[in-house]
């Protein structure tokens, strides 16, 4: 079994196509950038998360997922 490392937590949603503000909890955002996958952990399942993008503002980072392109999808997490 890999071991898993919580980087970040999700805080709320960023516009209306997909995006997710992250609150990191790292002290290096740069990982951010070089990630191509992670998983989320809702407490209750586990999801395998393909990142297609990421960029700072301010003290969050922003995340865009693949096959996640509206509000409605990412609004639940």
């Amino acid at each position: 079994m890999k071991d898993l490392y919580q980087v970040g937590a999700i805080t709320q949603t960023h516009g209306i196509k997909g995006e997710v503000k992250v609150f990191p909890m790292t002290d290096d955002i740069s990982r951010f950038k070089n990630m191509k996958d992670l998983i989320l952990d809702t407490g209750k399942e586990q999801i395998k998360l393909e990142v297609v993008s990421a960029r700072a503002q301010k003290n969050l980072v922003i995340l865009k997922f693949k096959g996640y392109d509206d509000i409605n999808q990412v609004e639940k997490y």
